[in-house]
């Protein structure tokens, strides 16, 4: 193992002042390539000659996702979500209009085992569904009409233990460029010291030569801190004129350098420039962020020297009824509101995600992990009936493995080096899962709280190839970046110990091992250890809370996701923070009282049963919505989540329930009451008894008309995206959270609906109409903006119900 301390400086990220920035493209005049596709759910090999006639073809815009437009269904498989997958081509027409001597076209994202063509020439392909990639096209472009196909396979759509989506899924650009111009993805930046006083900052920056050139060639680097003030500058000759690639290194001293961290993620404006005969003919720009992370095996990690928990959460890349095509602005929410609950970190689980994610994180002020993949050189179960239900799929990446992996790795380092909330680089997640697909004799008689599969499995794989893998992966990523240390997700670790792996990486994740924490780090002293997966209990917890050593968790998850469902019907996995629509759940109000640094107070309730009145074992539920609707006099426990020393509840303005001490054991306090309509509530009191947060809930009557909120009622023409919050309302205006009415939703002007979302996990219907039920009373409805400026009205209705409506401007 390298040195347990790591010392990171500076990084940068390629964020402009709009969404989504210039999507980690690098060089070149970027734009937008998203308009004018063709789209068919068809497989035919005539489809790459440049004339054969797609003019019945339907016609959309990118980023499209095809599997969230089908048909929930028992027959397919749970692993994705009772989604379909297929094969798909897309097409696009075009002409090139400017005179840049070449043109690239670079996907952020095609799920999965694309092959791209030009006018009958393949481009290249790209089996991994998660990773950006670029292609020349200039040697096949022509003037007048040039067609693009892109055929998409996802015939083995149970590939995955979770939704995948199908299409092109993500953005498109159109690069124009120079003969010769900075190379994508080839500019770095790391710094070799960082003080209060001073900061030298190295700038790596590859120029990428088509021909042969005698011209003066320089490369600039000028940077500028937040209020547009240059503090830095620096220019340096390119040293050879051939063809190829060429680095150089400029260095940058800047003085009183300002940090970038969780509650002040300053960022400052990197303007990178290739200048021939002092002429500007290539450049970008990029954010930048200054900042120091240590790792220790006995005291965790630090970000600017102060020693501090990770709070993490594990995500996948799906919004719910969106599928895979999750605009900035929800994912902007959606980050948000887990910052809001106390989250400090994400886990990009279990694949590199959408530009826009990390350029969001930079931003708010969120650690990243970053990971490559879930899967290596032989396929883990997916499964078909339910999750550990039946008889397992065993479709997957394992096929390409060889012959990508170490390219994927390298692209993903490469494309996401430059951003500051990334601190960790993950090579893989649960690859060392025992007997699936990896054994080892140390299974026999090994205690391990997961699932094992057996014991010791002589016919299945040799775990000892994990270590060999994985110390061959860990050297791609230390070729790109040595200012991050590299890490594994462990699912085996009794079974990893064994072989090369912890010490192939700098930082050991353990997934849901807690019990080996103290044991592991008396035996492997130098190890530096921290939860990369866990589950949301209290002592998961304080397992981290309570050791010095173990520096944070990620709990599985931070938002309900498609896909690793349970039997049907389910539409996902159900154990999120927040909901299918990003709304916090009890357990993500559960989780703000344990991690967030603003006073939280909640309540929730639900009915004493026999079993637990009469037991000594008393049941206190993380999960407890806050209702108040019951039968009168009915007994009903109140569940209080809040980070007050106690708490006390009143009823109607009267004290039912006595001041009670914060219980450690817990984490919550509880009351048992009979039912009585009107507001219920908490407050959450300091050691004086002073009032220090509250938290009331209302009963309601019956449903009687609807009521919509919208962030925001103003809104940029091109594709923007809304949220408007639907709630089912009695006379009183109180939200009739037991409401469940089917809501229909019609939009007159330039905006279309992309989804409603209920959130409800175990509503199979179809989510492609513009009618959906509300859960808990409340429904989501995303619109978005189509390109024209104007008014738009959004109706929303209810059999019975008093209908509602929004006026949206579109500017």
């Amino acid at each position: 193992m390298r040195n347990a301390i790591f010392t990171l400086a500076i990084f940068v990220t390629a964020l402009l002042a709009a969404y989504p920035g210039q999507a980690q493209v690098s060089f070149g005049e970027a734009t937008k390539f998203n308009d004018g596709w063709l789209f068919r759910l068809t497989d035919d090999s005539t489809i790459v000659n440049p004339a054969f006639n797609d003019s019945e073809w339907r016609k959309l815009r990118l980023p499209h996702d095809w599997s969230i437009e089908g048909q929930l269904s028992p027959s397919l498989a749970s692993c994705t979500g009772y989604l379909p997958g297929g094969i798909a081509w897309y097409r696009k027409h075009f002409k090139i209009t400017d005179d840049a001597a070449r043109h690239y076209i670079y996907f952020e994202g095609v799920y999965n085992r694309s092959e791209v063509y030009l006018n009958g020439h393949l481009l290249g392909k790209r089996p991994n569904g998660y990773i950006s990639f670029l292609y020349d096209m200039t040697p096949y472009l022509k003037e007048g009409d040039n067609v693009l196909s892109v055929r998409v396979d996802h015939s083995r759509y149970a590939d995955s233990r979770w939704y995948t989506g199908s299409g092109i899924y993500r953005d498109v650009w159109l690069i124009a460029a120079p003969e010769i111009h900075l190379a994508q993805w080839g500019t770095g930046w790391y710094a070799t010291s960082l003080t209060d006083r001073q900061a030298t900052i190295a700038v790596d920056m590859e120029v990428q030569k088509h021909i042969v050139t005698r011209e003066k060639l320089e490369l600039s680097a000028t940077l500028y801190d937040a209020a547009g003030k240059q503090v830095a500058q620096r220019r340096t000759r390119v040293s050879d004129g051939k063809e190829g690639i060429t680095k150089e290194t400029l260095t940058l001293k800047v003085t009183k350098p300002h940090r970038w961290n969780l509650n002040d993620p300053y960022l400052y404006t990197l303007k990178a420039e290739l200048l021939s005969n002092g002429k500007r003919i290539d450049g970008c720009e990029t954010k930048v962020g200054l900042r120091t992370l240590d790792f220790d095996p006995n005291k965790g990690f630090a970000l600017n020297g102060n020693w501090m928990k990770v709070k993490g959460v594990c995500l996948h890349h799906d919004a719910g009824v969106l599928g895979a095509v999750v605009p900035p602005e929800v994912w902007e929410r959606r980050l948000n509101n887990l910052k809001e609950i106390g989250v400090n970190a994400i886990r990009m689980s279990h694949n590199p995600h959408a530009p826009i994610v990390y350029d969001l994180c930079d931003q708010l002020g969120l650690l990243v992990m970053d990971e490559a993949s879930d899967e290596w050189e032989f396929p883990k179960r997916k499964w078909i009936k339910g999750w550990n239900k039946g008889e397992p799929g065993f479709d997957g990446s394992f096929d390409f493995f060889e012959e990508w992996i170490e390219q994927d790795v390298t692209d993903m380092v490469r494309r996401d080096r430059n951003h500051p909330s990334i601190f960790l680089w993950s090579i893989g997640n649960e690859v060392d899962y025992p007997n699936d697909p990896y054994s080892h004799p140390i299974l026999d008689g090994a205690q391990i709280n997961q699932p094992m599969f057996g014991g010791y499995k002589p016919d299945a794989p040799d775990a000892m190839r994990i270590g060999v893998i994985a110390k061959r992966l860990a050297a791609r990523v230390r070729a790109v970046d040595t200012s991050r240390p590299v890490t594994g997700a462990l699912a085996g670790v009794v079974m990893s110990n064994e072989t090369e792996y912890p010490d192939a990486v700098d930082v050991v994740g353990y997934n849901y091992t807690e019990n080996r924490y103290d044991e592991d780090h008396a035996t492997y002293p130098k190890r530096v250890i921290y939860g990369s997966e866990n589950g949301s209990g209290l002592d998961a917890w304080y397992a981290v809370k309570n050791k010095e050593f173990i520096f944070g968790q990620f709990i599985w998850t931070g938002t309900d996701y498609l896909g690793e469902s349970g039997a049907w019907p389910s539409r996902g996995l159900y154990t999120g923070l927040l909901d299918f629509g990003s709304f916090p759940k009890p357990r993500g109000h559960f989780r703000a009282s344990l991690w967030s640094e603003k006073p939280v107070t909640y309540i929730g309730t639900y009915p004493i049963q026999a079993r637990f009145k009469n037991s000594q074992r008393t049941f206190l539920s993380p999960d407890a919505w806050d209702i108040w609707n019951y039968d009168s006099g009915q007994e009903i426990r109140v569940v209080c989540y809040t980070n007050a020393p106690q708490a006390r509840l009143l009823l109607n303005g009267k004290v039912v329930g006595d001041m009670k001490p914060y219980d450690e054991k817990s984490g919550i306090i509880y009351w048992d009451i009979p039912y009585q309509a009107g507001e219920l509530k908490a407050e959450g009191c300091d050691t004086n008894g002073n009032i220090v947060s509250s938290y009331s809930i209302q009963s309601s009557g019956r449903p009687y008309a609807l009521r919509v909120s919208a962030d925001r009622t103003t809104l940029s023409y091109d594709r923007a995206t809304v949220h408007l919050i639907v709630e089912i309302i009695d006379e009183n205006g109180t939200i009739v959270k037991l409401g469940d009415n089917d809501i229909t939703c019609t939009i007159e002007g330039p905006a279309h609906l992309l989804g409603l979302e209920g959130s409800d996990n175990r509503d199979m219907s179809d989510y492609t109409d513009n009618h959906h039920r509300t859960f808990h009373g409340r429904l989501l409805t995303y619109v978005q903006t189509t390109g024209e400026k104007g008014q738009v009205r959004v109706k929303f209705t209810s059999p019975l119900l008093q209908g509602t409506e929004v006026l949206l401007n579109v500017e």
